[in-house]
């Protein structure tokens, strides 16, 4: 086991499998005490279970780590106060929280339900809601602690996932508020957009050029979580980590911007935005296009 994390207590929503188990994992193999969180219900419908969250407990158990188990729904305010709550209880503090649960239900903007589109938003903006606030009250007293949510680069938008990049560009501008808020009580918050092998990347309808695996993606969330990153003062970022690559996407910023001499109408605007002003062209739609060519010539497009 190495020292990375050595003393923090750290809380993995969505822990079960993928990203957020390999998460759960690297975590506890730095030396982090670790509540693992995977939402599940037991048949008769009772009290929530999880098997696959008391699987990883057991596999940090068995490599010598410190583990609980936690199936609490995170998008109730009640599931994301629990969780906080059980590592103050077991652990007595918390110094990182790490947002990974989520789902998907695909449907083109047109034909989306309303019980298409409130389960996904509620899983992946409220649920890093519900689990940020609880800890942020805490670390607050604290004075300190790291907040890390999960983002796609699906925030740029997407054609038939409209619920999904609402909901992960909704987790950006909240970890970004976190950032300012939070600063002055020495809590740090920053999201990561990761490119790996999951069961959800597997429906992904191309070849992707960059992608890794979960524990790369993990790596990057343990430096996140380590006073390493705290010094350097990193906060309000959001990376992608794909394979060999760690990318840093850019704070939104005014591109251009142009001044009338009196007030505005639709004719002046009609004459002045599109040459003075412009636009910024969005790199989704030329994949877009490349895919529509490919799907023509009967090819897998790339990405």
């Amino acid at each position: 086991m190495g020292n990375f994390l050595a003393g923090k207590v750290v809380a993995v929503t969505g822990a079960g499998r993928g990203i957020g188990r390999a998460v759960a994992l690297a975590c506890a193999a730095e030396g982090a005490k670790v509540v693992v969180n995977d939402y599940g219900v037991s048949i008769e419908g009772g009290e929530p279970t999880s098997d696959v969250a008391l699987g990883v407990v057991k596999e940090i158990e068995a490599a010598g780590g410190s583990a609980v188990a936690v199936a609490d729904d995170v998008s109730t305010m009640a599931g994301g106060q629990r969780i906080v709550d059980t590592a103050v209880r077991e652990f007595g503090r918390i110094d990182g929280v790490v947002c990974v649960a989520g789902i998907l239900r695909e449907r083109m903007l047109f034909n989306m339900s309303e019980e298409e589109w409130d389960p996904v938003v509620a899983t992946h903006l409220k649920g890093t809601f519900t689990v940020f606030r609880a800890a942020s009250a805490v670390m607050r007293k604290q004075g300190g602690g790291t907040l890390v949510g999960f983002t796609s680069g699906n925030h740029q938008g997407s054609v038939a996932q409209a619920n999904y990049s609402a909901a992960k560009g909704g987790i950006i501008s909240l970890v970004r508020s976190a950032a300012l808020g939070l600063h002055k009580y020495g809590v740090t918050a920053n999201a990561v957009a990761p490119v790996a092998r999951t069961r959800m990347s597997a429906n992904v309808p191309m070849e992707l050029k960059e992608i890794g695996e979960p524990e790369d993606v993990a790596a990057l969330v343990v430096y996140l979580l380590s006073d390493r990153a705290r010094e350097e003062r990193i906060t309000g970022q959001v990376y992608t980590v794909a394979g060999p690559k760690i990318a840093v996407w850019a704070q939104p910023r005014e591109l251009r911007a142009g001044y009338a001499d009196g007030p505005w109408t639709p004719e002046r605007i009609a004459d002045f935005l599109p040459g003075t002003v412009g636009t910024d062209p969005m790199p989704m739609l030329a994949k877009l296009e490349e895919m529509a060519r490919a799907a023509a010539a009967k090819e897998r497009p790339n990405q």
